[in-house]
C-alpha cells in the first residue's frame, strides 16, 4: 500500500521525471509507452484562470487516453501490468484505498 501512496505523488508535477525517463506507464488506461510518446503536459495556474497562457505544463498527458496519470521509469517504480493494475484500482475503482476507520477511545 505505501508503493501505491508513493507513486501516486509522482503522477502530478511529474515533467522532468518523464523527461528523464525511457519508459512510461499510465494508472488509468494501464498501457506501458515510450517516454517520447508523452507530448502533452496539463496544469493551470487556478489564480490566473481565465488566461490559458498561464498553463505550467508540468503534468504528463497520457497519449493513448488523456489521463493525467502517468509514472515515468525514472521515478523508481516497476511499470508492471500487476503494478498499472493495482494503481488503477487504488486510484479510478477506488477498491484499495479507504479512509481510515475511527480510532476507538483507549
Amino acid at each position: 500500500m505505501a508503493d501505491l501512496m508513493a507513486a501516486y505523488r509522482h503522477t502530478t508535477r511529474n515533467r522532468a521525471e518523464i523527461e528523464a525517463s525511457r519508459e512510461c506507464g499510465c494508472c488509468q488506461c494501464q498501457q506501458v509507452f515510450s517516454a517520447d510518446e508523452v507530448v502533452a503536459w496539463a496544469g493551470l495556474d487556478f489564480s490566473q484562470f481565465d488566461n490559458p497562457d498561464t498553463a505550467e505544463g508540468d503534468t504528463a498527458v497520457c497519449p493513448r487516453c488523456g489521463g493525467e496519470a502517468v509514472l515515468g521509469d525514472s521515478a523508481g517504480f516497476a511499470l508492471t501490468p500487476q503494478f498499472l493494475d493495482q494503481m488503477n484500482d487504488a486510484w479510478f475503482q477506488r477498491t484499495v484505498v479507504h479512509r481510515p476507520a475511527p480510532r476507538k477511545p483507549g
